[in-house]
């Protein structure tokens, strides 16, 4: 659903940082929003909600090359990870050229994961997006805690598609990069396919 923008001759692609609420999604952009160089990188948008500790969504655009004499600019956002944000999570899944699924390693947090994972596939269903052609990276993100759950258990309950994954300490930027350099790899051959 990539944006073709003639004028700037830019194509614009949407990258959703999907996941349950507290997993890293935010912390994932705020780590690439402040390694990027100012050029590169457009404003950080934060709109809150009630709840104090939920980011709405963030925004970021990053230039990665070019397709056929057009720079590709990758607009980066979250989805709120409460379940009460439904509405918002569909909305801004409105347009995804690709999809990263942040999971919190946790032990105590697999039922949340497994909930989130859930309301991304239906949302993209009911959005008409076909799951086998989705760009989508797993990241099993807070490999540091003491108490996490085996990559072996994580792959097999969350990465039914066979995905790339990644592990990731979001907080100190391990694996931050690599998950999003993969992800903005499958938009473009995504893209270059349906531009033949």
């Amino acid at each position: 659903m990539s944006f073709v923008n003639y004028v700037t001759k830019e194509v614009n692609c949407k990258i959703v940082y999907y996941g349950p609420g507290l997993g890293g999604k935010t912390t994932n952009i705020q780590y690439v929003y402040q390694k990027t160089s100012g050029e590169n990188r457009g404003n950080m948008i934060a709109l809150n909600t009630e709840n104090e500790r939920t980011l709405f969504f963030d925004f970021l655009p990053l230039e990665l090359g070019e397709i056929r004499g057009f720079k590709t600019r990758f607009h980066l956002y979250t989805v709120p990870g409460q379940v009460f944000y439904e509405a918002s999570r569909k909305l801004i899944l409105r347009g995804v050229d690709g999809i990263v699924f942040v999971a919190d390693s946790q032990v105590e947090k697999m039922e949340a994961n497994l909930e989130s994972l859930k309301s991304l596939e239906k949302n993209l269903i009911e959005q008409g997006y076909d799951l086998e052609k989705m760009p989508i990276v797993m990241q099993w993100n807070k490999r540091d805690l003491p108490n996490v759950t085996s990559i072996k258990d994580l792959s097999s309950a969350l990465n039914k598609w066979k995905c790339p994954e990644f592990e990731a300490v979001a907080v100190k930027g391990d694996g931050v990069f690599d998950t999003l350099k993969m992800i903005s790899k499958l938009v473009l051959m995504n893209l270059k396919g349906g531009l033949n």
